[in-house]
């Protein structure tokens, strides 16, 4: 990469965390306000604030939201979602993309970011991988949302796929609160996020499309644990087919 590109890159993404920073301070005291209306009702209504903030950010930075969908969805319906992880820039894409009430599973230590880290710590179920009591009512709280009407997504990577690979190996979670809850899967392919924001560095921000990808909804209607490696593994093939037809993952 040429010394005037990098340097472009490194002013745009200084402009891109600013604005940022500014539409994030706009969009708080709402979401604030709508966070006092209580977990549920307040948590969609904080969700909506997200996609007001989410719609302004890609706005001044030039970004512009796609989805694609190759097979039909159904809103009024509830589901898993399950996306691929690779970037910081996943959040916005998932924010925009769900047009129905939904929770996400969070990492806690997001919420030591200043004021980012209030709104996450409101609109996400936050998990602490390093406690297993925590685990346990992460969990708890994905099941709750579920008997709520509200859809919940999970990466079921866990962390960023920094291998070579179009995925990282799976987690159990999603899978396992999906048969036990009888709750279909619907798997999501975030396939720019890795060309808008590499996750080597946050100061190679670019601008461009950012396209949400909706794949086939996985049922899991009478399903038993028993079940739960081949589910796991026919979403993972699903996805991983999906990435390598969109080209989205690093390469050598």
């Amino acid at each position: 990469m040429g010394m005037i590109k990098k340097g472009l890159l490194f002013v745009f993404s200084i402009y891109a965390l600013i604005t940022f920073i500014i539409v994030m301070l706009l969009v708080f005291p709402f979401a604030m306000l709508a966070a006092t209306a209580g977990k549920i009702r307040g948590g969609n209504l904080v969700y909506r604030c997200c996609r007001v903030w989410a719609q302004l950010w890609y706005y001044t930075i030039g970004v512009v939201h796609d989805e694609i969908y190759e097979h039909p969805h159904d809103t009024s319906r509830q589901y898993i979602f399950v996306a691929n992880h690779i970037s910081y820039m996943d959040i916005p894409p998932i924010v925009l993309a769900i047009h129905q009430p939904i929770r996400a599973l969070g990492k806690y230590e997001m919420i030591k970011v200043p004021v980012f880290g209030w709104i996450y710590k409101a609109a996400v179920i936050l998990v602490n991988r390093q406690n297993a009591t925590k685990r346990a009512q992460s969990v708890r709280a994905l099941k709750a949302a579920i008997k709520n009407n509200i859809s919940i997504i999970i990466f079921p990577e866990g962390t960023f796929n920094e291998t070579r690979q179009p995925l990282k190996s799976f987690f159990d979670g999603a899978f396992r609160i999906a048969i036990e809850t009888q709750t279909p899967i619907k798997p999501l392919l975030l396939v720019d996020t890795l060309k808008r924001l590499h996750y080597r560095s946050v100061f190679e921000m670019t601008p461009g499309q950012n396209r949400v990808v909706y794949l086939e909804e996985v049922p899991v209607k009478g399903l038993t644990m028993a079940d739960l490696p081949a589910l796991k593994d026919r979403v993972y093939k699903i996805m991983e087919a999906g990435l390598k037809r969109y080209n989205s993952y690093p390469t050598p």
